[in-house]
């Protein structure tokens, strides 16, 4: 009766909820978009298509080893958010939907949230190949994965899942995965990889030019 009382007041503050407790998770997941590839599929996203964008911020994920915590309390994403974070995704609906369903489960305030997010983007080198190609060409998840690793000291192939589009046949996002400060590269869970080895399931996938 007491752990129930006690769950009904969290869920009143909007300290917690079913889904999740807040700072209690294993790793995170930093979700790097391929923005050629979202666009084609969502051409009528005028916030973020229409610009010459290639990998952008999707989002900083809380995991578990299997499954992830979502929505884990109910605090509002500010409204100001946008002002103090210009460009930090590349469209204004993820401030929103990603604190709501990601960063309450981060056990950080809002503006640590989306601090810690910058700055784990900012920290990812990207390929030459990746940055604005001008044509299209083909690739395969082991290749990128070496690429990234390549450039970016103390990153390992295994930190690094691809996931793919079109049963297979596009590069869709990348997945990095960090600890919990957001500064270090781990191995990416088995869940992770196996979701990511059936999504790109094809010997290799084209890589959608910049425009």
């Amino acid at each position: 009766m007491r752990n129930l009382l006690l769950s009904l007041t969290l869920l009143l503050s909007g300290g917690a909820c079913a889904s999740g407790t807040p700072g209690q998770f294993d790793y995170y997941v930093l979700a790097l978009s391929w923005s050629p590839d979202h666009c084609a599929e969502r051409p009528s996203d005028r916030g973020q298509c229409g610009r010459p964008l290639g990998f952008v911020l999707h989002g900083l994920w809380p995991q578990y080893w299997r499954g992830y915590p979502s929505d884990c309390t109910q605090q509002p994403a500010p409204r100001d958010a946008r002002d103090k974070f210009p460009g930090l995704y590349p469209s204004d609906f993820l401030f929103t939907h990603e604190w709501k369903k990601h960063g309450t489960c981060s056990g950080l305030v809002p503006d640590a949230y989306y601090a810690l997010s910058k700055k784990a983007k900012q920290s990812i080198s990207i390929p030459t190949a990746y940055r604005q190609p001008k044509t299209p060409f083909r690739a395969d998840s082991n290749q990128l994965k070496a690429d990234f690793a390549r450039i970016n000291p103390g990153m390992n192939p295994e930190s690094i899942a691809v996931f793919c589009s079109g049963s297979g046949r596009f590069m869709k996002e990348i997945l990095v995965c960090l600890d919990k400060t957001g500064g270090h590269s781990v191995s990416c869970s088995a869940e992770v990889d196996h979701k990511a080895r059936k999504s790109c399931a094809g010997p290799d996938f084209l890589v959608s030019n910049v425009r």
